[in-house]
């Protein structure tokens, strides 16, 4: 486990998943075992959404990739590259076709392996500041390599009033859990105020979207992403790929007490 530390603020991070961030004691964090999910927080790359109905084969410019929901990132591990009292860089390296072991597999996947078709670089930076928390997420690779990114953190809610606010929208916490697994569409959107005991922003660059989603009333997930995945059919999940041009993109998230 590691600990990042400043003033009142404390992060917790363990394998590269935030599992912790806590200001004046004040946990925001969903913690694991609690109702809800089992993971704190995860990243949804190179697809996002579920592959199932198009069994689990999304096309790329190059050949069809196997792929199961929310992509293989999650299935591999990160190295710790570096560490300081207030940051600490996290990365995966992918070569393509390079089999990945699928977790869902038997269970809830009848695909063992998973592969891309493309290499990949992914660095998960996270920083305090005076203001807050920043994670920024780096994806490198060749040039016109297709993918998308989500973030997945999950927020613990301690009232049962908590709302989301979205430019001049309010969302409550009913309306996202009325959406089910499709998960509540936020479009156009850079940044999102989390009206709970106590507030939380959560500020993006680079994604341009959020998706809303819980299944109970002690966390939500607040997940900025590049493609709304439930706007095509399964097997047109493609329509949704950004594309690298110089061989590296940054995106980042500011979650602001």
């Amino acid at each position: 486990m590691l600990e990042l530390k400043l003033e009142k603020q404390s992060v917790k991070i363990d394998a590269g998943e935030l599992v912790g961030y806590k200001v004046d004691a004040h946990e925001y964090i969903h913690q694991k075992g609690s109702p809800g999910w089992r993971s704190s927080d995860t990243e949804m790359f190179p697809i996002i959404g579920p592959t199932t109905e198009a069994k689990f084969q999304v096309q790329t410019p190059r050949d069809i990739a196997v792929q199961d929901q929310h992509g293989l990132l999650r299935e591999m591990e990160y190295e710790l590259i570096s560490q300081t009292e207030t940051g600490a860089i996290f990365q995966k390296e992918y070569q393509a076709h390079t089999l990945v072991k699928n977790s869902k597999y038997p269970e809830k996947s009848n695909r063992e392996y998973l592969f891309w078709t493309y290499d990949f670089g992914f660095q998960k930076q996270f920083s305090l500041t005076e203001s807050g928390l920043e994670i920024t997420f780096v994806v490198s690779g060749e040039r016109d390599s297709p993918f998308m990114l989500g973030y997945h953190p999950a927020f613990k809610l301690y009232s049962e009033n908590a709302q989301i606010i979205a430019g001049e929208k309010t969302i409550s916490l009913e309306e996202i859990l009325a959406v089910g697994n499709r998960a509540f569409e936020v479009p156009d959107c850079n940044e999102i105020l989390l009206k709970d005991e106590k507030q939380l922003r959560i500020k993006t660059k680079g994604f341009g979207n959020f998706m809303l989603w819980t299944e109970v009333s002690n966390m939500v997930c607040i997940e900025p992403i590049t493609f709304y995945p439930y706007a095509v059919e399964q097997r047109n999940l493609n329509e949704g790929f950004r594309y690298l041009e110089d061989g590296a993109k940054t995106f980042k998230v500011w979650i602001t007490p």
